[in-house]
C-alpha cells in the first residue's frame, strides 16, 4: 500500500450508515474514496440493499444498534420527519457514545435534533447537500459541483468542513435559526421546478407534441443559465412587458383545458413575477396593476383580444416596453 492511499491519510474514521437511500449510499461511497472506512450499513428494503451492493461493495449491512456501536462517525441519512424519533429511541437505549461523531443530512434540522446524542457526550454535525440524487455512482462525479449547508458547534465546525471538502464539495455555514429558510429556498427551486416542467409538458402533451421534453429542454436550460447569471434581469415573457392581454388569455385557456392545478401554480406565479417586476422597476406600478387585474378576472372567451394597444398590454399605453423581443 503505497502512500498515497487514502486511508493512510491521518484522522481516518469508521463510518457507520445508517439509511442506504440516494443520499447515504452515495455519501457512504464519496467518504470511502476519501479513506474511511465503512464499518456497515443499514438497509431494509430491497432496493436500498441493491444500492449499498453497489456502491459499498463489502461493507456489511447490520442492524443500526449495531452499526452505532461500531462507528466512530455515524452517518443519519434518513427522512426529516424520522430523524428526532430515532435519534430519541436511540439515546433511550443507550446506544449513543462520547466523543462519536453524529452526521445527519437533513436540510431542514440543524444540530438541535441531535440533542439527545449530544447529551450523552457525541458530537453534532449536520451537513446537508444541496443538489438532488439518483442514487447511482454518477452522484460521485456531481459532487465536485456541489455545496452543503453546514452546521454544527463552533468549536467542531472545522470537522464539518473538512469532512465536505474530503467529498469534494464546498461547505457553506448556516446558522441554526436559519436551516428551515434555508431549506425552503433549495425546496421552492428544486421540487417546484419538477413540477414546472410536468406541467408544462403535460399542456404540451394535450396538444399532440410527441415528445414535449425536446421542446421544453433548450427553453428551460438558457432560461435557468441566465436565471443564475443575471438574476431577475433575464426575465423575459409576457409579464415582463406589461401584456395583460396575453397573460388573460393564457388563463382563459387554461381555465377552458380543465387544468385546475396548472391554472392556480401560473396565476400565483405570474402574481409573483408581476409583484417583483415592480419592485425592481422592470415595469411599472400600472402596468403590474394591469398584470394582477388580468390574473384575477374570471376566464372568458373574449379576454385575450382585450388590451390591445390598452393599458399594460405592451402597446402604445405601455409605455412602448411591449416590443416583442423575445417569444416566451
Amino acid at each position: 500500500m503505497n502512500s498515497s492511499d487514502p486511508s493512510r491519510r491521518p484522522g481516518r474514521l469508521g463510518v457507520g450508515i445508517v439509511g442506504a437511500g440516494k443520499v447515504g449510499a452515495v455519501l457512504g461511497a464519496a467518504l470511502r474514496a476519501a479513506g474511511h472506512a465503512v464499518v456497515g450499513v443499514s438497509a431494509v428494503s430491497e432496493a436500498s440493499r441493491e444500492r449499498a451492493a453497489t456502491l459499498l461493495p463489502g461493507v456489511p449491512v447490520l442492524e443500526i444498534q449495531d452499526i452505532i456501536e461500531r462507528a466512530e462517525l455515524v452517518l443519519l441519512a434518513v427522512p426529516d420527519d424520522a430523524l428526532p424519533p430515532l435519534v430519541e429511541g436511540l439515546a433511550r437505549l443507550g446506544a449513543w457514545q462520547p466523543g462519536q461523531l453524529v452526521v445527519h443530512t437533513s436540510g431542514r434540522h440543524g444540530t438541535g435534533v441531535l440533542d439527545p446524542a449530544r447529551s450523552m457526550g457525541a458530537i453534532p454535525l449536520a451537513l446537508h447537500p444541496a443538489m438532488t440524487f439518483t442514487g447511482m455512482s454518477l452522484d460521485l462525479g456531481r459532487l465536485p459541483d456541489c455545496c452543503f449547508g453546514i452546521t454544527a458547534p463552533g468549536a467542531v465546525l472545522p470537522i464539518a468542513q473538512a469532512l465536505v471538502v474530503e467529498m469534494g464539495a464546498e461547505p457553506v455555514v448556516i446558522e441554526e435559526e436559519s436551516r428551515a429558510l434555508y431549506h425552503a429556498a433549495l425546496a421552492h427551486a428544486s421540487n417546484h421546478l419538477v413540477t414546472l416542467a410536468s406541467q408544462s409538458a403535460q399542456l404540451l402533451g394535450d396538444l399532440g407534441v410527441h415528445r414535449p421534453e425536446r421542446m421544453l429542454g433548450p427553453l428551460m436550460k438558457a432560461s435557468l443559465e441566465n436565471a443564475l447569471s443575471a438574476g431577475e434581469g433575464a426575465l423575459t415573457g409576457p409579464v415582463s412587458r406589461g401584456d395583460a392581454g396575453t397573460v388573460a388569455a393564457h388563463g382563459s385557456a387554461l381555465a377552458a383545458h380543465d387544468a385546475q392545478d396548472i391554472r392556480i401554480a401560473y396565476r400565483e406565479m405570474a402574481r409573483a413575477t408581476a409583484v417583483r417586476a415592480v419592485d425592481r422597476g422592470l415595469l411599472s406600478p400600472e402596468q403590474g396593476d394591469a398584470i394582477v387585474a388580468a390574473l384575477e378576472a374570471p376566464p372568458g372567451p373574449d379576454r385575450g383580444t382585450r388590451g390591445a394597444g390598452g393599458p399594460g398590454s405592451g402597446g402604445p399605453g405601455a409605455g412602448g416596453t411591449g416590443s416583442g423581443e423575445d417569444a416566451s
